[in-house]
């Protein structure tokens, strides 16, 4: 049950933080990645503040010195290489991120709120990961 109130409790605070910081919406996503027109830096503040938020605990769970409140094993990648279904997916994820101003989390907070196109991005979203693990069975 704790796990259960935790994660919404996370999840909650997590949607609340891309309302409020802008990456629910997907225009000042996609003026943040135009570095050549009508460039809009604020969202990198907001990753680097997750990037400092997170290095310190990260690092920590990654050398076995903190373990998960919740008593769940904590299961950190292993894999380093580089191959080419990593290269294909994070280039479309790039250009999907770049086209449509949305990932995976700011589209369902968006889709929940209404903003913008993510009744449209969402069910499409969906195909393409059952298409994926279709594919890659």
């Amino acid at each position: 049950m704790m796990m259960i109130v935790g994660g919404a409790i996370a999840g909650l605070l997590f949607g609340l933080g891309l309302l409020i910081s802008g990456l629910a919406h997907p225009d000042k996503v996609q003026a943040f990645l135009d570095l050549s027109g009508n460039w809009d830096p604020s969202l990198a503040f907001v990753m680097g503040g997750a990037i400092m938020v997170g290095l310190l605990p990260f690092t920590l769970a990654k050398k076995g010195k903190i373990k998960p409140i919740s008593g769940a094993t904590l299961q950190l990648p292993k894999r380093t290489d580089i191959d080419k279904k990593l290269l294909i997916g994070s280039g479309l994820f790039g250009v999907g991120w770049g086209l449509v101003g949305y990932c995976p989390g700011p589209v369902l907070v968006s889709f929940g709120a209404g903003i913008g196109m993510a009744w449209w991005f969402l069910p499409a979203m969906i195909v393409g990961i059952l298409i994926q693990r279709q594919f890659f069975k």
